[in-house]
């Protein structure tokens, strides 16, 4: 188990993977960045929404990240993002955000497309409390292009 409320298969569970046959295994670092954002930011956030929050992606190794078109510098490549989903109702992806924003310690949250009330999902990332930069951003997409803009 990554924690009390991810396990090892949930933490690394890609359809892209198992339908290319990629192995998306993390390294003992890798491994220990996910059960720390796991701790900081993801049992916190469950506690606070009172159920299950469905993982949209968690680790995702370098071949993977490639595969679906992810950034070079992902830091879901490092284990240390998550993103996260509002399938289960018992928080909006909105209020999971403005939680995370304010009341633990992230490195970067992005609202993920979606609407202005409610992104599509959220990415929450933790490195550590001595690098954190608690960065906001808004993803939207520009000529077909992902953009960020601070928030």
């Amino acid at each position: 188990m990554i924690s009390k409320h991810i396990s090892d298969k949930e933490g690394v569970y890609s359809n892209t993977a198992i339908r290319r046959g990629i192995e998306n295994k993390p390294n003992e670092e890798q491994l220990a960045n996910m059960k720390l954002i796991a701790e900081k930011v993801f049992e916190p956030l469950r506690a606070w929404a009172k159920g299950p929050i469905k993982i949209n992606s968690f680790f995702r190794c370098e071949e993977l990240n490639t595969a679906i078109g992810g950034s070079s510098r992902s830091q879901h490549c490092k284990g240390q993002a998550v993103d996260l989903d509002d399938t289960f109702k018992f928080k909006t992806n909105s209020e999971m955000f403005h939680y995370i924003k304010n009341n633990l310690d992230f490195d970067q949250l992005i609202w993920e497309f979606g609407t202005e009330e409610n992104p599509a999902w959220v990415h929450a990332s933790y490195v550590s409390e001595e690098v954190n930069r608690k960065r906001c951003l808004l993803a939207y997409k520009e000529k077909g292009r992902t953009k960020y803009k601070v928030i």
